[in-house]
């Protein structure tokens, strides 16, 4: 039986928690000495082992999980770890600023593969609100690209991780019309920490040999921006379109800009400021209209 959940309301509340503690992702990569791949493996396996002790009450769901979707998961969690390889790579070789900005295209990618493969559809308003939050976006990390150099490559990493993400973010949407947000979640968390741990054990990298200012992080790693980030918006892809979601993570180069002022004394420059602005803009003008098309799939979703 369908229940009628309460949440719709609480969306942007539940939206803006996640969007901060995204933004803290970056601070945590830079403070952290230890190598990225590394860093992403134990954020993600500490993550799973914080969720484990509520596995058991899906123990019915778990059987229920068929070959095709055990692939998908399995798929997602590659994705899904090859972004933040990607991307946490990407932040140690150009700015703050700059990485998390190109993050913006992430909704372009997602809003093509809803088109073409969820069939969905969207209409002109979204669109251009959509464009006008990238162009804050962008604008934020503008004065930070480097056209040579670690610079580029690090541009370059943040582009393929934004892919991955792109990626992940639809077959999740696809996944969670069969599967339970937390078992989605946790599998996928699971999966791209095996992947990681097997690029790690490739390189050699140690997994012992860290103080405790670094197991610090990778626990910090694992509460601020894994399960109050990405695993909230794996929990709104049950409510929301995919695209919006997406969106919605443009407010992290606005977020991730301000703490790395605060908390690394990277400089935010007016021309920053001012985008961040319209990049906000961008984004309430996009869910405002993107969501009304998707209110009768909020009051009639099964929540899990």
């Amino acid at each position: 039986m369908n229940a009628k959940p309460h949440v719709p309301m609480a969306l942007p509340l539940l939206l803006l928690i996640g969007i901060v503690a995204i933004s803290f992702s970056s601070i945590f990569v830079r403070w952290s000495n230890a190598p990225v791949s590394v860093t992403a493996m134990y954020r993600l396996v500490l993550t799973t082992l914080l969720m484990l002790p509520f596995l058991w009450k899906y123990r019915e769901e778990i059987r229920r999980i068929s070959i095709r979707d055990w692939l998908g998961l399995a798929l997602s969690g590659l994705a899904l770890g090859l972004h933040f390889l990607l991307w946490m790579g990407s932040l140690k070789l150009t700015t703050v600023a700059s990485s998390t900005a190109i993050l913006a295209l992430e909704p372009v990618f997602v809003l093509i593969g809803a088109c073409l493969f969820l069939k969905q559809r969207t209409n002109t308003f979204a669109v251009i609100s959509m464009l006008i939050a990238i162009t804050g976006a962008i604008l934020i990390g503008y004065g930070d690209w480097g056209l040579t150099g670690p610079a580029l490559l690090g541009d370059l990493l943040s582009l393929l991780g934004t892919i991955a993400v792109a990626i992940h973010m639809l077959m999740g949407k696809s996944l969670l019309n069969r599967v339970p947000a937390f078992l989605y979640s946790f599998f996928v968390f699971a999966f791209a920490a095996a992947v990681l741990a097997v690029y790690n054990l490739g390189l050699g990298f140690s997994f012992t040999d860290y103080d405790a200012k670094e197991w610090g992080i990778f626990l910090l790693m694992a509460v601020v921006p894994t399960l109050f980030g990405h695993y909230l918006f794996n929990w709104l892809l049950k409510f929301m379109r995919p695209e919006s979601v997406s969106m919605s993570v443009l407010g992290e180069p606005l977020g991730a800009t301000v703490l790395a002022y605060l908390l690394l004394g990277e400089t935010v420059t007016w021309l920053q400021a001012a985008a961040g602005v319209l990049l906000l803009l961008g984004v309430w003008l996009f869910l405002l209209s993107n969501e009304k098309q998707n209110s009768p799939e909020l009051l009639h979703s099964q929540v899990n």
